[in-house]
Formats: C-alpha cells, structure tokens, sequence
C-alpha cells in the first residue's frame, strides 16, 4: 500500500519503533508522537485532519485507551488502529470498547502492517459509503428457557422460505442449541473457523456454514464447552462483518448473558429481538434486560419484544405484563402442542406446521425483519456501538 494521499497520525509509547510503520507507508510522510506530545494541543491539532489514527503501545495500556478514546471522540467516522506489543491480559477487551477498529500484535512486518491497516481503512469507508449490507439481527434473552433459539430457528427459516438470504449464528458458545433446532449434523463449526488460521474472506467463512431445508445457513456453536473459549470478539467482528456483507439478514443467536461476546453482538446489530415468556421471573428478567439495552443506548424503537406462550392461563393478564414491561410486547407467540413435536424433529413450526397460529407469529416477524433490510436500515445505530459500551460502562 502506497499510502499516497493519506494523512497519518501515530501516536507510540516510548519503546515502541516506527521502523515497521515508515516501512508500510514509504510514501507517506507520518505524523509520529510520543504519547506525551501527541495529548498536547499541537498533537491534538495534528490529530484533527488526520485519515487514520495509529497508537502503539507495549506497557503504557491505560495512555494508549485514553488516546484512542479521544480520538474517537474527536471524529468518529474515522479508523483508529491499535498496535500492541505485549501480553494477552484483557487489553483486546478495552481497546475495542475504547473505540479501536482494529488491534494489531507486535511485531509485524512492514507488509503486514499495510495489509492490516489498508483493511481498516476499507471497512471504513464501506461502512462511509453506505455499501450494500446486510440486516443484523440479535435475538436476546435475558433468561433461560424462554423460546429464544426457537425464535431465532423460526425466524431464520421464515425469511429464507420467504426468498430473504439468511444466516443464523449461534452464539451460545458453550450450550448453543441452534443447530439441534434446525436439525444439522455439527460437521464444521464456529469453533473450526476460529482455529482454521490465516485471514477471513466470505468464500472461507461460507465454508463453514451448514445448510438448512429452508435455504436457511447457519454458523453452529462449538461441540464442547472448553471450545468456547477460542472464538474472541474481533473474531466476531470480523465475521459478522462478512456475513452481512453476503446476506441480507443476519440471526444471531445468544446465551442468556450480556458477554462480551453477546455486546459484540449487539452493537453490530440494527435491530434487537428480546425474547420472554408469560410467568413472573421471565418477565422481571425480561424487565432487566431492557433497562440494561437502554442503558447502553439502544433505541427503543430498535427493540422488538415477543413474548412466547402468550396465551398461557398463569394468572398474568395483558395489562399486568404492560405496566410490569412499560410496553406492550410487538409480538404474541401462542402455544402450540405443535412446537414440542417440532423441535424434537429438528424442524421449525413454520415448516412443520406452516398454517398454526405459533408458525404465522414467527413468520410476521421475518417479514419484519425483511421489510427492514429492504428499506436499507442495516446499519448499526449509533455507528460501531461505541457510545453504547462507553454509556453503559459510566454508568449512564
């Protein structure tokens, strides 16, 4: 990469060399600083007309945040690349809620650095350009046991059967269940590809994607629990990042947890499906879960609560679940003797039993779901969550 025509701001700890960078970029005058100058006002000002933002670091952890923080903060349409040179130890975790598109390992070559940022670079000005992408949806349920992988399952199959590209994606990394819902044989799953080594491109990643009935395709979880711990949440990025890129909508299945890898999730998400069922500790569990979305300021209107077994004799009327939840559910799921014999087939009810009552819910909310991606409102909101991870992590 030639680097012609960039304005390059880098901002590096003491110990760290530019030698790597200057080789990236041989054409490029950069704009190097040492982490006291670049927080001075000329450093600041260097920053402000800057394309992309570079900050390394090797010890200096909690300087580099700040730094990428306030780069953030001063022009959030623009890449900001993280080069770290020590230990694994959670700092991945906060440079990506800081704001940073990407983290790169020290050392690496001068090609490597120019491969790794000139794809930074490209994400962003996709994202700037208001490229063709795909709908992300993240299916939420704040406990367990309430019909959320039978809600995500249906949804995927609804939208495919419908002529929508799908994929769905489990993310209950150590108990996910999508592709017993779905019937598929766990050949290749999230895990394999997180292992696969070498970069990611879609025609790799579809590799790995099994093949539903409905035209459906889905990413399974890992086979065992201990594999969890392979798939990182740039990995996930990353990934989520090329499924939308070749899908029109993207189901993201979750555990009943807000991991990192669920806010990963949520913050590459235009809209929110959260799921709960009729009896009090669904619904107080429910009630939580939308605090905490509003506390991370996802918008309300980006928020659509079904309700599972809505029809249901426990003693709960609608105008208590209303005032519990602050708002009525957008869709009621009834039960559905149905649905028990449909999941031990490993089908969903819309193709079991495409005309009962449960399968016609489901199918409503695809459309939903569809109408979206076709009005072109697949993009996450606010860009890149960041202001939600960082509301949510002052308290507000």
């Amino acid at each position: 990469m030639s680097g012609n025509g960039l304005n390059i701001f880098v901002a590096l700890e003491e110990t760290v060399d530019a030698g790597s960078l200057r080789a990236a970029f041989p054409a490029t005058p950069l704009q190097v600083l040492r982490f006291d100058e670049a927080r001075n006002e000329r450093g600041t000002a260097l920053q402000e007309t800057a394309d992309l933002v570079v900050v390394g670091c090797i010890d200096a952890r909690d300087e580099a945040l700040d730094l990428v923080s306030a780069a953030t903060r001063q022009r959030p349409d623009r890449p900001v690349v993280v080069l770290y040179g020590g230990s694994p130890n959670g700092f991945l975790e906060r440079a990506f809620e800081a704001g940073a598109d990407d983290l790169i390992t020290l050392p690496q070559s001068g090609t490597e650095l120019a491969f790794a940022l000139e794809k930074a670079l490209a994400r962003r000005r996709g994202a700037s350009a208001g490229g063709s992408t795909g709908t992300m949806v993240t299916v939420l349920g704040p406990k367990g046991g309430t019909g959320k992988t039978l809600t995500a399952c249906n949804i995927g199959a609804a939208l495919a059967l419908g002529g929508t590209s799908t994929v769905l994606v489990d993310l209950d990394l150590q108990f996910g269940d999508v592709g017993l819902a779905l019937g598929l044989r766990p050949e290749k799953t999230i895990y394999d590809l997180a292992v696969a080594g070498g970069s990611l491109d879609g025609e790799k990643v579809d590799g790995f994607l099994a093949e539903h009935s409905s035209g459906a395709r889905a990413l399974l979880a890992p086979m065992r629990p201990d594999q969890a711990a392979a798939v990182g949440t740039a990995f996930l990025r990353e990934v989520f990042e090329i499924l939308r890129a070749r899908y029109e909508v993207v189901i993201v299945d979750t555990p009943p947890a807000f991991t990192p890898e669920v806010i990963a999730a949520v913050d590459g998400s235009a809209e929110l499906c959260v799921v709960g069922m009729l009896d009090a500790l669904s619904l107080k569990d429910t009630k939580v879960g939308l605090e905490t979305l509003e506390q991370m300021g996802y918008p309300s209107a980006d928020v659509t609560l079904v309700l599972n077994r809505a029809d249901t004799d426990v003693g709960i009327s609608q105008a208590d679940v209303e005032q519990l939840l602050g708002r009525k559910p957008d869709v009621l799921v009834p039960s559905d003797r149905a649905i028990p014999r449909a999941i031990t087939d490993g089908r969903p009810i819309v193709v079991a039993e495409p005309r009962s009552n449960a399968a016609k819910a489901f199918t409503a909310l695809a459309r939903r779901y569809a109408a979206v991606g076709a009005n072109g409102a697949g993009e996450p909101t606010p860009a890149n969550g960041r202001g939600r991870r960082r509301r949510l992590r002052r308290g507000g």
